[in-house]
């Protein structure tokens, strides 16, 4: 059996932030998962999620935010409840890029069963960013 990754990679014009970024796609049906998952990869290449209730966005934000996390991986699980479908939206050090990994149900193209419906999440996920500065992306599915 054959596995996959599937990734969207979105570049910037400008430095971003989580905030902004998950508001601009709540725009198009996008919310922070219940229960709300998030990560910061501080110094030691851990990947370490967290999770927490929603009552607890703002914290959340304002940590994955905080300019000492500027130069740190962080990230949150987003879900569009309208497609039962989401995943994980990881912003890289300098926050001018950021990578979408459909994780949570990730969509099929019709009529397969490997391959991502990466056309629906792109369809989704660009109209919005283009509201912040995105100034290109880049998607792939990857079978191992």
């Amino acid at each position: 059996m054959s596995s996959r990754t599937a990734d969207i990679d979105f570049t910037f014009a400008r430095e971003l932030t989580v905030r902004a970024t998950i508001g601009a796609l709540a725009a198009a049906g996008w919310v922070l998962e219940e229960p709300l998952s998030y990560m910061v990869n501080d110094d030691d290449d851990l990947y370490d999620w967290r999770s927490t209730t929603r009552d607890h966005t703002q914290e959340v934000l304002a940590d994955l935010d905080a300019p000492e996390h500027v130069n740190h991986h962080v990230a949150v699980c987003i879900y569009h409840g309208a497609a039962n479908t989401g995943g994980q939206l990881l912003f890289f050090p300098g926050r001018m890029t950021c990578s979408f990994i459909p994780t949570i149900n990730r969509r099929r193209l019709p009529g397969s069963v490997d391959f991502t419906d990466l056309s629906w999440y792109m369809h989704t996920l660009v109209p919005p960013l283009l509201m912040i500065g995105l100034k290109s992306y880049e998607a792939c599915d990857i079978g191992h």
